[in-house]
C-alpha cells in the first residue's frame, strides 16, 4: 500500500517546455524525463585561483536524495494498481506523445488540448496514489513544476480547463468537468522556470499570431493567443491569474543570462538583449503579484536555469521550505550630485533612473545565490528617480523561503544574507546628459546578515559588524499567524553627494502551515 499523504509532501508533476519543429518533437518524447534530469558541470576556482568542478546532478536527482522522492516510472510506464503509487513520487507529463509520429498522431493539438490532457493526467496520479480512499482522496494535491511554455499550459489548465471544461464538451464527463469546469483543480503550487507569462518579443516585436499559417504553433506566445487560451478579456494583461489560482502558490525564476543561449543558431539571444534569458524578456518571466527570484542562468542548455543550483534551491525552499521571506526597499530620500543640483535649483528639468543591484544567499555550505540582479550582469533593478521621490514607489527585491532541513548542523538560526548596492544614475539634465564631475560607480552598497529564529531576529550591517554576523537585535511588528516585520534603516553618511537614504524592509512569515 503506498504511503499516506502528509504535506507539504505532494507528487511533483514536471511539464516541459515548447518544441517547434517535429525533429524536436521526436527528440522530446525519446527523452524519459524531458530534461528533469540534466544537471551541469560548473567551473569555478578555489583560493589558489585554481579550477574545481561544482556538481549539480539534476532536479531530479536531488529531490530524491533531499526529499526522498522517486521517480514514478516503473516496468517501462507510469501506470500504477489504484492506491499503489508513492506520494513522493515525481510524473512526466508527456503531453508531445499525442503529436509525435512515432507515439502519436503526427498533429499538431492546440494548447487548450494539453491543458485538458493534463487534467486526465492528474487524474491518473490521483488514482496511482489514492485508489477509491475517500480520506485520501481529500487530501490529495500536486505541484506543477514547469519549464518555458509547460507554465503556460498550467496555467491555461488552472485559468480556462478547470473554469470552462474540455475544448470538446465530449471529455467533460471523464475528466469529472462540466460546462463551468472543476469543482476542485487539486493543484497546491506552480512553480516556473522562464515561463514566457507576458509573451515572447524579440526585436521589440511580439511573437505574431500566424493563423492556420503556423505551423511551428509560435502563436502560442503572441499576446492575443494568449488571451484566447487563458480567457482572458480583449487587452487584459496575460501575465495575469484572474483570480483562478492565488498568485502567492505561484513562483517565477527568472533568468537574466542571455549571453549562453545559444538556440536558434544564437541568434534569439541578439533578438532578446540584456535583461532576458536569450528567449524571454526578464518583465515577461513574471505573474503579477507572484513571488520572484532572478538567476544568473540563461533559458535553457548547459547553463540553463532548469539544471542550475539556484534554480533547485528555489525550488525545494518553495515546495517544502517554513518561513517565506519579502524584501523591499524605502527611499526616503536621494539628494542630487551638486552640480545636478543647482541645475535643478535654477529650474533644469532633470532625470536620472537608479539601478539597484541585489544578490541573497543562505548559508547553506554551496556557493549559489537565490536571487541575483548585478549590474555586471546588465540584470540590475531600474527605477527611475521620479518613481523612487515623487511616488514614494518602494522597490521590491526578492522573495524567498527559509528550509529548517537545509540549515548546517552547526546553526542554530536560518542565516541569510543580502547585498544591496545602488548605482549612481546617467543625469539628463533638459534631456541632455550631464557628464560634469560625473563617475560611474555605486554611491551606496551594504551587506546585511539575519539570523531567524523562533521568537527573534538579528541582523547585522558588514560596514560596522563584519561580514557574516548579526548581533543587533531587531524590533519586530508582529502580524497576523505569527508573520513578523522589521525595518532597518540604511544611509551613506551625512552631507554624502549624491546620496541615499532609506530603508530595507523584511517580512517573514510562516509558510507551508
Amino acid at each position: 500500500m503506498a504511503s499516506r499523504i502528509v504535506a507539504p509532501y505532494y507528487p511533483i508533476i514536471y511539464v516541459r517546455g515548447f518544441a517547434a519543429t517535429m525533429s524536436e518533437i521526436e527528440d522530446t518524447t525519446a527523452d524519459p524525463y524531458m530534461g528533469f534530469n540534466r544537471g551541469a558541470a560548473v567551473l569555478r576556482q578555489d583560493y589558489e585561483k585554481k579550477p574545481i568542478r561544482f556538481i549539480f546532478e539534476s532536479p531530479l536527482l536531488r529531490l530524491m536524495k533531499d526529499h526522498q522522492y522517486s521517480d514514478a516510472f516503473h516496468d517501462g510506464g507510469d501506470h500504477y494498481d489504484a492506491g499503489t503509487a508513492p506520494v513522493r513520487s515525481i510524473w512526466v507529463f508527456r503531453y508531445y506523445e499525442s503529436v509525435s509520429q512515432s507515439l502519436g498522431t503526427g498533429q499538431r493539438v492546440s494548447i487548450e488540448q494539453f491543458a485538458a490532457d493534463l487534467r486526465r493526467f492528474i487524474l491518473q496520479v490521483r488514482q496511482a496514489v489514492c485508489g477509491d480512499d475517500a480520506q485520501q482522496r481529500d487530501a490529495f494535491k500536486v505541484y506543477l513544476v514547469a519549464h518555458s511554455m509547460g507554465g503556460l499550459v498550467c496555467r491555461t489548465y488552472l485559468q480556462n480547463t478547470c473554469r470552462y471544461g474540455a475544448p470538446d464538451a465530449a471529455d467533460n464527463a471523464a475528466l469529472e468537468l462540466t460546462a463551468k469546469g472543476a469543482k476542485a483543480h487539486y493543484v497546491d503550487k506552480v512553480y516556473t522556470y522562464g515561463t514566457p507569462h507576458g509573451g515572447i518579443d524579440l526585436m521589440g516585436v511580439n511573437t505574431p499570431n500566424l493563423g492556420s499559417l503556423d505551423v511551428l504553433q509560435l502563436g502560442n506566445f503572441n499576446r492575443d493567443r494568449m488571451r484566447e487560451y487563458l480567457r482572458l478579456s480583449k487587452d487584459a494583461a496575460v501575465n495575469q491569474l484572474d483570480g483562478a489560482f492565488a498568485p502567492e502558490r505561484l513562483f517565477c525564476f527568472v533568468g537574466s543570462n542571455y549571453k549562453d543561449y545559444d538556440a536558434f543558431g544564437g541568434l534569439s539571444k541578439y533578438a532578446a538583449g540584456p535583461m532576458s534569458d536569450g528567449l524571454v524578456l526578464m518583465s515577461n518571466a513574471v505573474v503579477q503579484d507572484a513571488p520572484r527570484a532572478v538567476g544568473w542562468r540563461s533559458h535553457s542548455g548547459p547553463q540553463g536555469m532548469v539544471n542550475s543550483e539556484a534554480g533547485y534551491q528555489n525550488l525545494r525552499r518553495f515546495l517544502f521550505g517554513q518561513w517565506r521571506v519579502t524584501a523591499t526597499l524605502e527611499v526616503d530620500s536621494l539628494p542630487l550630485a551638486r552640480n545636478v543640483q543647482d541645475k535643478k535649483d535654477a529650474g533644469a528639468d532633470v532625470k536620472g533612473s537608479y539601478y539597484f543591484d541585489v544578490s541573497t544567499q543562505v548559508r547553506a555550505g554551496a556557493n549559489y545565490r537565490l536571487n541575483e540582479r548585478r549590474v555586471s550582469q546588465e540584470s540590475a533593478l531600474l527605477e527611475t528617480y521620479d518613481e523612487l521621490t515623487k511616488q514614494n514607489k518602494p522597490v521590491y527585491l526578492f522573495t524567498g523561503y527559509l528550509l529548517e532541513q537545509a540549515r548546517l548542523a552547526n546553526d542554530q538560526a536560518l542565516m541569510f544574507q543580502i547585498d544591496l548596492g545602488i548605482h549612481v544614475p546617467a543625469f539628463q539634465v533638459d534631456r541632455k546628459f550631464w557628464f560634469d564631475e560625473y563617475f560611474d560607480g555605486f554611491l551606496y552598497r551594504e551587506t546585511i546578515t539575519f539570523a531567524v529564529r523562533a521568537g527573534t531576529i538579528r541582523y547585522g550591517l558588514a560596514s560596522k559588524n563584519g561580514l557574516g554576523e548579526a548581533p543587533a537585535k531587531a524590533d519586530l511588528d508582529l502580524g497576523k499567524d505569527g508573520g513578523r516585520s522589521l525595518r532597518i534603516p540604511l544611509a551613506t553618511a551625512a552631507g554624502v553627494l549624491p546620496g541615499f537614504a532609506g530603508a530595507l524592509v523584511l517580512s517573514v512569515d510562516p509558510w507551508n502551515t
